[in-house]
Formats: structure tokens, sequence, C-alpha cells
């Protein structure tokens, strides 16, 4: 029994999934695993921006002095996107040098002076770009445009996304957990070191006052997850929250590496607040994560299987989750040849939008369509309370890559972004490998 729990505080410590070690290890059979572990470095390469290349004529090459990453393959985003990258590191396609550099000029790209947009949009201090512009380096902190100068309107909040802030920290924890010197944390860029940085942007997604949970206002509202940007989400919100979760145990281990003990204990603090509050919060009678307090206040898929994945739910809840979506997957209700939706069929806002307000037509992109993403994830939860589901799923998600595999030539496309009511968008993309794959990795050791 000593054993077991000195084992669980060693994983919490060191902010390992716990939940990970309990799951059935073999959801993919080996041939599959090492096919779509092939994919997923022939995709992640196909994402390399080299120095100098041309992807767009638009803007020019790439002259930041070193490789980016685009959110995939395709033409279909000319730009370095701050989350598509950071979720895709822990596949290990992406080198140290690549890592460092892209570390450091997202860092370049923090707001350090509050401005108002045009738009009249607010981009706080501390705020991380939502993306980068390839040619000039500027920082873009709103969805929907490349603009510098125009950047910034209510339609995408009023205020940028508030994921971005953490997967700065992920990008600065995986670099430096990697096997790369703590000295990079001391490493200022213009005038404030790195640590500096990353605790500036924990900051910057609001809460209410002396709340942990990420919260918005109509008024006073950001995209809460890029994932769903065209989504409008108010109220106490639950994936920034999950995202805040992850990067304050990544901070705590940061500042233990560092022999900072006062800040990494108001991490974990932090941490436990966020496991305790989450569930709280958001859960429904189901096991269920809703999106939020607000609007498009319903049961969010993706939210939920993230939680579980790092390991904020526990116990029963972990089990009623896990057989509401395995129950969802059987009856048709959540996913298409692999790929998952944001919310189960029957469960959407009304007969025009599956979410209550969106910039889409209900069935298209993240309003009802389907996407790869979160497949790892599903699969990791389903297995909780029936592993045969689960291999199903993965393996739908693998035959359904394997069939239209871009390495085909021609109009073969796959890894798309998503799968609309009429076709699938953006061929190549690079998270529909790299997140399912760094599970489906995890549970592989």
């Amino acid at each position: 029994m000593r054993k077991t729990l000195a084992l669980i505080l060693l994983c919490l410590f060191f902010g390992i999934n716990v939940n990970a070690q309990n799951t059935n290890s073999n959801l993919l059979s080996d041939s599959d695993f090492k096919y779509l572990e092939g994919l997923t470095k022939d995709v992640v390469e196909r994402s390399r921006i080299q120095p100098k290349q041309v992807i767009s004529k638009e803007f020019g090459g790439n002259n930041s002095g070193g490789t980016l990453i685009k959110p995939g393959g395709s033409d279909a985003y000319p730009a370095f996107w701050i989350r598509d990258y950071a979720m895709s590191i822990e596949s290990g396609f992406i080198t140290l040098p690549e890592q460092k550099h892209m570390l450091l000029m997202t860092a370049s790209g923090q707001c350090d002076q509050p401005w108002i947009t045009d738009g009249g949009c607010m981009i706080p201090m501390g705020s991380i770009p939502d993306h980068m512009r390839i040619d000039d380096s500027k920082p873009i902190y709103f969805p929907g445009t490349y603009d510098y100068k125009g950047q910034g309107n209510k339609k995408w909040g009023m205020s940028p996304p508030y994921c971005d802030q953490f997967f700065f920290i992920d990008m600065a924890y995986f670099y430096t957990k990697n096997g790369a010197s703590t000295r990079i944390l001391n490493e200022k860029i213009r005038g404030v070191a790195l640590i500096d940085r990353l605790e500036l942007a924990y900051k910057t997604a609001p809460t209410k006052q002396d709340g942990v949970i990420v919260y918005a206002t109509e008024d006073f509202r950001g995209v809460d997850f890029g994932f769903r940007d065209v989504i409008t989400i108010t109220g106490e919100l639950c994936m920034p929250s999950i995202l805040k979760y992850k990067a304050s145990l990544e901070l705590a281990d940061l500042f233990t590496l560092l022999k900072k003990k006062d800040k990494a204990a108001t991490y974990r603090m932090n941490a436990r607040r966020l496991k305790e509050e989450i569930p709280q919060r958001f859960s429904d009678s189901r096991g269920m994560l809703l999106a939020s307090t607000g609007k498009s206040r319903q049961a969010d898929i993706w939210s939920t299987v993230m939680a579980i994945y790092y390991g904020i739910l526990d116990g029963e809840q972990v089990l009623n989750a896990s057989h509401t979506i395995t129950d969802g997957y059987k009856k048709g209700l959540l996913a298409k040849s692999g790929n998952i939706r944001h919310i189960f069929i029957g469960e959407d806002f009304s007969e025009k939008s599956a979410w209550e307000k969106s910039l889409v037509r209900k069935g298209d992109y993240q309003n009802g369509g389907y996407w790869g993403t979160p497949t790892g994830w599903v699969c990791f939860t389903m297995a909780k309370t029936d592993p045969e589901a689960a291999k199903q799923l993965a393996k739908e998600y693998i035959d359904n890559l394997r069939a239209g595999d871009f390495r085909k030539g021609g109009e073969f496309g796959e890894p798309w972004e998503c799968y609309n009511l009429e076709a699938p968008q953006n061929s190549i993309y690079m998270t529909t490998v790299t997140s399912p794959y760094t599970v489906f990795k995890s549970l592989s050791k």
C-alpha cells in the first residue's frame, strides 16, 4: 500500500498521467501502430517550413531564422500556429533545436504592452499569439486573419483565445524536460526572462475574483479553445481550465528544477484547486463535463476525454463518463470513420446548430463536423470500461487513414482536418495524427 501511494505521489509531482498506467495498452495492433508512427512522422515533415522556404506568394518566405511548423502539409494555414505545434511536440518528431527556435519566437511575440485594436478588442499584457506570420514574425493574436494592423474584432471575441497562454507553457516544459538545460528558463527575451514570461502568460486568462477557473462574459469574451474558435462559449470555461491544470503542474515542475520551492508549491496548490473545482463546476449526472456555465452550456466530449486523460477526473466519474461515451459510440452518436464530434448527435442545441451560437452552419467544421484530433483521448476513455469497443474505434480510425493516405497521391488527403456534411477539409492536417499517436504511444510503453 505504501509503495502504491508513493508511486502515485511521485507521478503527481512530475505531472505523469496516473490513469494512463491503468488502461489497456494494446488498443492498436503492432502493424497499425507502426503505420500510424510512419504516417505521423511524414505529416510532421510535410508541415515543416524551412528557412527561406516560400509556401505562399502572399506572405513570402520563412524569414524567422529557423524551421517553423505549420498546422499541416497543405497550404491551408500558411503561418506558425502555437496551438497546433504545441499539441504535436510529444509526438517525438520535432528536434530540440527546432523546439528552441519556436519557443523563443513565441516568447518574442508575447504582448508586453496592452493595446486595443482598431476593431475595439483588447490584447492584454502577457497574451500569446494565436499564430505568427512567417515572413516578418508578426504576432497575430486573433483567429480569422493574417493582418497585424487589422486584427481583432468582436466576431472572434473581445480578447485573444485563452488556450495559447497554456500551450506556451507546454512548449517550455517539454523543451526543458526533453534534455535541454534549465538555463533557457533564465534567458531574457526583450529584457524579460523566459520563466517570468511563462508566469505572465499563465495569469493572463481571466477568472472570477480569487478564482482559478477561467471565466468570460459576452462583453469580455475570448475563444475558450482554438479548435472551436467559431463557437461562442461564455461563463466559467471548462477546456481552458483543463489546460490551466496541466500548465500548473508543469510550472510546479519547472520551479522545482529551479529550486524555487515556494513558487512550485503555489502552482501545485492551483492544480489541486482546479482538479477539485472542474468536476464540481461542470459535471452532469452522466459523468460528462459541460463546456461552460453560460452560453453553449452543453456536454462536451472533447473536454471530458481530455480531463480523464490528464487525470483530473477520478473514480466513479471516470467510469460513468466512459460508459456514456462508449454507449454514444455504439449508438452511432459520437464518431464517423474514427473521427469524433464535439457534441453527441441528438444533444445539439437546436435544429440549426450543434452549439448554442456558431459562425458556421450545423454539420460543418466545429459545429457538428467530425475530427481525428481527439480520437486517442476518446479511445483511452472508452478503454476504462470497454477495451474492445475502444479497439474497434481505434481500428476504424487507422483504416480510414490507410484508405485515404495522402502518400498515395492524387485526390488522397488523409489525415484531413475534419469531415463536414459534404466533404472533408484541409488535407495532411497534423494534429489529426500527432495527438492520437501521442496517446497510443504513451499506452504502448
